[in-house]
């Protein structure tokens, strides 16, 4: 038996998509197996710019 896996691409600001982030997760039909920041760092810092979703298929 075979899985089949869906990645959304997620863009968010860290500060503000928190709402945003919580209603997509929940519109999810699938059971949600990983959630990967993208992260660029700076001298004066980090920034998380997007996620990718892993969703395992219903």
């Amino acid at each position: 038996m075979s899985s089949k896996y869906r990645v959304h691409r997620f863009n968010l600001r860290m500060t503000a998509d928190q709402s945003k982030l919580e209603k997509f997760l929940n519109s999810l039909e699938g059971e949600i197996i990983s959630i990967i920041p993208n992260v660029t760092w700076f001298p004066s810092g980090a920034l998380v710019d997007f996620l990718l979703i892993v969703e395992k298929a219903a």
